[in-house]
Order: structure tokens, then sequence, then C-alpha cells
């Protein structure tokens, strides 16, 4: 049975093994179980119920990446989507007046377009038609996206009136232990100890209950309580309201925070095909859209890929066991949910700093001493931590290509998709300045 099952995952032909991939999913959990707590906390702001938000955040994000491990057998773990679960409150229901069902209900339409793409081949069109110096980029700019969250976790750059940021006071027990934590891992992988990462949170853990910084509190959650959010979405509602805008926003950010995190994984994997292209793309496009159906009918916001993902990727996870694994922890976590709070910022921030780091070796692949290729390739890797959206990087990326192609006279027939993106982030970007 377990032979049969490491043919179907390829661990001979990716190098893996067992005790690998359950590493690696155990990491990817711990450094995207914050969700379990924050995604609750965000939309218990629209009236929902916070233990039925709880079990839903639980259950989708192990439906999600399960799904993803087994269908698409990649790494890669999905939960609700920090930015979109702020929209779907703040804007959508909070300032829109808009009822909790009918926002599901707009969640869900985008789900199902995203499924009706995908079907039809035009998300791949679409991943197709990027140039792969962007992709460089992106997973760059993602790994700095992800190392600033980490140092901000960490308190090592802190909020400034006057300069924006700043730097935090390294004598904080959380910033002191969060270093003490970068450092640890780093030799770790050095000396090339295997979950490395993952040690390291577990010992920085360990260390801030021991001198008394961990200040646990249960968290409500419990599945009996997912009755009160369950298929309560309003679809009829959605489309009565003509709430399309809505349904676009959350189809827009969606697809492309998906289509950078997708790049990030997969290169920082070695996953990509030598003509940069992604083995069962449709297979993971395809479970990413079921996630985000599913999740508006458990009563969550929209399900997407991780960029956390890429911290497993980091322990050594390749296969789908790394997010099958990761899906188990949070179906776990349902029943556990008074407990997912345990593991400080501390333990955490230093496995975002270091996995940050280690993306950035993709910006090699771009040829910085063409002006065409390397001005997108800069506006899409500063603009995404600049921004705090890869939607936004990528972007300003694909729009910078385009307009200097086209000044330089170097646009070719065969990119009209991409100047139809271009044109679409342009008018995008124009709607929100008049906003």
């Amino acid at each position: 049975m377990l032979k049969h099952l490491e043919n179907y995952f390829e661990f001979s032909h990716l190098g893996t093994n067992w005790r690998t991939e359950i590493l690696a999913g155990v990491t990817t959990f711990l450094t995207m179980a914050y969700i379990v707590l924050v995604n609750p906390a965000i939309l218990s702001a629209t009236g929902m119920p916070l233990p039925a938000i709880t079990a839903a955040t639980c259950l989708s994000a192990a439906f999600g990446s399960i799904l993803m491990g087994i269908v698409a057998r990649y790494p890669i773990a999905l939960a609700p989507g920090m930015g979109l679960n702020a929209y779907f409150t703040y804007t959508v229901c909070l300032k829109m007046h808009i009822p909790w069902q009918t926002a599901l209900g707009a969640v869900f339409l985008s789900g199902i377009i995203f499924l009706a793409i995908t079907a039809a081949g035009i998300r791949q069109m679409i991943l197709r038609s990027i140039p792969h110096e962007l992709y460089a980029a992106v997973a760059g700019g993602i790994g700095l996206f992800i190392a600033f969250i980490g140092f901000r976790n960490a308190g090592l750059v802190v909020a400034d009136p006057e300069t924006f940021v700043s730097l935090g006071n390294i004598r904080h027990p959380t910033t002191a232990l969060a270093l003490f934590g970068l450092v640890l891992m780093v030799t770790l992988e050095v000396k090339k100890v295997r979950g490395s990462i993952l040690i390291g949170v577990l010992t920085i853990t360990a260390i801030a209950w021991m001198i008394g910084m961990v200040h646990w509190a249960p968290s409500m959650g419990g599945l009996s309580s997912l009755a009160d959010t369950a298929f309560k979405l309003n679809i009829a509602g959605a489309l009565n309201k003509g709430l399309l805008e809505i349904v676009f926003v959350f189809f827009f950010v969606d697809l492309f925070d998906n289509l950078g995190t997708l790049v990030a994984v997969t290169k920082r994997a070695g996953l990509l095909s030598a003509d940069h292209s992604i083995p069962r793309l449709n297979r993971i496009l395809l479970a990413d859209a079921t996630a985000t159906v599913f999740g508006s009918l458990t009563g969550t916001s929209t399900v997407t890929s991780y960029v956390e993902s890429t911290a497993g990727v980091a322990a050594g996870g390749r296969s789908g066991v790394t997010a099958i694994v990761t899906g188990l922890l949070f179906l776990f976590a349902i029943v556990a949910a008074p407990f997912v709070n345990m593991v400080p910022q501390a333990a955490t921030a230093p496995a975002l700093i270091l996995v940050g780091s280690l993306m950035l070796a993709s910006i090699t692949e771009i040829r910085w001493h063409e002006p065409l290729v390397a001005l997108p390739a800069f506006l899409t890797l500063v603009l995404i931590p600049f921004t705090y959206s890869i939607a936004n990087g990528l972007g300003f990326g694909i729009i910078a290509w385009a307009v200097l192609h086209l000044a330089a006279g170097k646009y070719r027939r065969e990119d009209w998709l991409l100047y139809i993106l271009a044109a679409l982030f342009l008018a995008r970007f124009i709607y929100l300045g008049a906003g």
C-alpha cells in the first residue's frame, strides 16, 4: 500500500520520503495556523458567529489542502485568504451594508466563475501569457513580502509616523527570541539538518513557554457550531442586488494572488518544467476554485493558496503529501481550536524571514541589464511588499512590460493576452484610485 502511494506521489522522482513530507506538512501548518484565530476575528465583525467561523476556517483549509495534495499532488496548502477576508468584512458588509449571507453568495459566484474559466482553459492561458522573468520577480517579491511579515511579527520592524517603518527594540523579549530562532534555523539549515525550520519553531516555542512569554487563552470552535453558517449563503440576493463589482473583486484579486503564489511555491520547490510551465496546472487551478466554492458553503470568505506553503517546501516538502498533512492538521484544529494559539509569533517569525531570504534566489534569472525586462521586474519585486499585495505588484509589472514594449516597438502579436491583462489591470487601478 505504501509503495503504491509513494509511486503515486512520485517520491523517487522528487527525491523525498515520508518523514520529510510529514515534517514539511507540520511546518507549513505551524506557519499558517494563525489563520484559525485571525480569520474568525475579522469575519465576526459582520455579525457572523465566531465559533462557526472558526470551524468553517479549519474545515475549508483542510478540504482545500487535502484536495490539492490528492488531486494536484503539490505541496501547496490553502485557507481563507488574508486581504480578501478584510474586503469581505469592512468594505462589502460594513461599508456597503451587505448582509454576510449575501456576501457569501458573491464569494460562491466568484468560485463558480473560477471553475468555469479553468474548465475552459482561460486561467491556463493567462498563466502562460506572463513572461517568465516576471515569474522570477513575483517569487522574489513574495519572498520580500513574507520576510517583511516575519520582521513585523518579530517586532524588528515597527510602524513610524514619520518614516512609515523603523527599527524595533531588539531588547524586547519577542524580538530577541525571534532573532535567536533565526540564527538557530540558519545554523541547522547550514548543517543540512532535516526539518530545521520545524525544529527551530518548536525550540523557540518551548523557550517562550519556559520564560513565561506565552499567555494562552482558550479560543472557541467545534464542528457542531458550523450549523450557524453552513449553507446560509444567499446566492439569489447576490444576483438581485447586482453585486457584479464585488464578485469581480473577489475573482480578480484571488486569480492573481493565486497565480503569484503558485509560481513562487513551484519555483522554490524546483517543480517548474524546463519551458517554465507548471505540470498538472489544470488540476491545481481546479482544486483552488473548488476550495473557494466549498468555503462559501461552509461560511467563510475566499479560500486561496497560501504563500506560507514555501516554509514547508524549504523544509523539504515536494509532493502532495505535504499539503495533505497540513490539511489533516487543520481538520484536527476544529476540535483542538483552543490550543492553536500556543505557538508564539516569536517562533514562526524567523521561519518566514528565512524562507523569504531563500526565495530571493529566483531574481538571478532576470536579465537586469535589459531595461525592458529590468523595470517591470523591479516594479513587481518591490511593489508586492510595499503595497502588501501580490496582485498589485504583478499588475504594475505587467502594465510596465506592455507599455515599454509598445513604446520600443518590441511588441509581438502572440502576446495579445498580455496586453489585455495590462489593460484590465490599468482599468482596475484607475477605478480604485477614483474611489
